[in-house]
């Protein structure tokens, strides 16, 4: 057995935290995981939150986890669709006007989206005169 009780331990980093997984057991012989994440603050001090999971209550636990992910995914899905067809929506309503307009759709809320011009001021759609070149007289 390790330092205070640890069995195992693994840690993740991502970005600016790090997520501390480990196995301890206590004094009594109960096993349980202790999940830390630790973020370094302005300060250069650690701001440190941890969850104490006992292994009677491991299954429910994951059941709720598991709700909550199938949610978020569902509710990502969901966005993501809804985003496109706005953009579909908007790119009918606005093209079906003047024909000698171009329509500029800026996806501020879209950051994966490409530029697709120098209009881009908000998240909301613009229609921009079409520049006029001039007839060239033969």
């Amino acid at each position: 057995m390790g330092i205070r009780g640890e069995l195992f331990s693994t840690k993740v980093t991502v970005e600016n935290r790090t997520y501390f997984f480990n196995i301890k057991e206590n004094r009594m012989g109960d096993v349980f995981l202790n999940i830390v994440e630790s973020k370094k603050m302005e300060s250069q001090e650690f701001d440190r939150h941890a969850i104490v999971l006992f292994k009677d209550d491991m299954k429910e636990f994951l059941t709720g986890l598991d709700k909550a992910l199938h949610f978020m995914e569902k509710s990502l899905q969901k966005r993501e669709v809804e985003a496109r067809s706005r953009r579909t929506e908007a790119t009918k309503r606005a093209t079906t006007g003047d024909p000698k307009k171009r329509v500029v759709i800026s996806r501020k809320d879209d950051p994966e989206a490409p530029k697709k011009t120098e209009h881009h001021v908000s998240g909301k759609l613009h229609v921009v005169a079409r520049k006029r070149t001039p007839k060239s007289d033969k």
